[in-house]
């Protein structure tokens, strides 16, 4: 096993050549992971690595706020916050069986802009762990203040398929969700979720395992800690093609959002509470 601390990025290769990683300094953004040589992400070929914007793929993060400022307190940050504009700090190696490395987060790691939005003490610890054929994703979110705060956390991961057409979600059946497309709520009743048109729907309260499949063939399980919701979401091919970061323009077809997070409603932290989240994705 081999971890390379680069300018810019940390690349992890597992010793077998059974899976790598790639993680941006920038945002602590995953942009790479493979399973014996085959990318399982979605990155787009046009997304800026340069840390002037967010990354168009991977596995950006979503904090304090998801989507567009909705309170008093979050209404000048931009929409889904700052974790995924910032500098994070690579902490090192903090296992080997099976490999983990962290990033951490704090006020002065935030661009004075965005940390002038939201004045408010915290630290986030990012725990990144390579299985063969898994990846698990924690987040660890501490009140470093001296009162309480509100916020939302959402990993808005890309995950890479072969075919949308093909594609069929599980796991998310008899629970409410939101859709933003038509701007309705609805309650889903359906086993297999397919995607043939715009899609960006959030999930609430889902306490089943997520997983995905092309035709009958399974894909993915995304296991999910302390994140109650799922944000499912395709831009298919007008809203690609209006994103100047989005390529290839069909590159839609690609790529399915499955976004677990704690977005439906609001964290509360005290004084020196903490809060922990994690999600697994597996490959099958």
């Amino acid at each position: 096993m081999t971890i390379e601390d680069l300018d810019d990025k940390v690349v992890i290769k597992l010793d077998d050549g059974a899976a790598a990683l790639e993680v941006l300094y920038h945002g602590a953004t995953i942009t790479s992971w493979k399973v014996n040589g085959k990318e399982k992400l979605f990155l787009s070929d046009k997304a800026v690595l340069d840390g002037s914007k967010a990354v168009r793929g991977g596995i950006p993060l979503v904090f304090p706020i998801f989507g567009k400022p909705t309170t008093a307190a979050t209404e000048k940050l931009p929409q889904h916050g700052f974790a995924r504009l910032s500098r994070w700090e690579f902490l090192g190696q903090t296992s080997s069986s099976p490999v983990a490395i962290q990033f951490g987060l704090g006020p002065e790691n935030v661009p004075q802009t965005l940390r002038d939005a939201w004045p408010v003490d915290f630290t986030l610890i990012y725990t990144i762990t390579l299985g063969e054929d898994y990846l698990t994703t924690s987040m660890s979110i501490e009140n470093t203040s001296n009162s309480a705060f509100d916020c939302q956390f959402l990993f808005h991961t890309y995950l890479r398929v072969p075919d949308i057409a093909t594609v069929s979600v599980r796991g998310l059946d008899g629970v409410d969700f939101t859709d933003k497309v038509t701007g309705s709520s609805y309650h889903s009743n359906a086993a297999d979720t397919t995607i043939a048109g715009e899609v960006d729907r959030m999930y609430s309260a889902v306490t089943k395992t997520v997983s995905v499949k092309t035709g009958t063939t399974p894909l993915f399980e995304v296991n999910r800690v302390n994140l109650p919701d799922v944000v499912l979401w395709n831009p298919w091919s007008e809203v690609a093609r209006n994103m100047v970061d989005f390529a290839p323009e069909d590159g839609y077809k690609q790529m399915l959002c499955i976004e677990p997070g704690y977005v439906a409603k609001w964290i509360t932290l005290n004084p020196e509470q903490k809060f922990d989240a994690t999600q697994t994705i597996r490959a099958l």
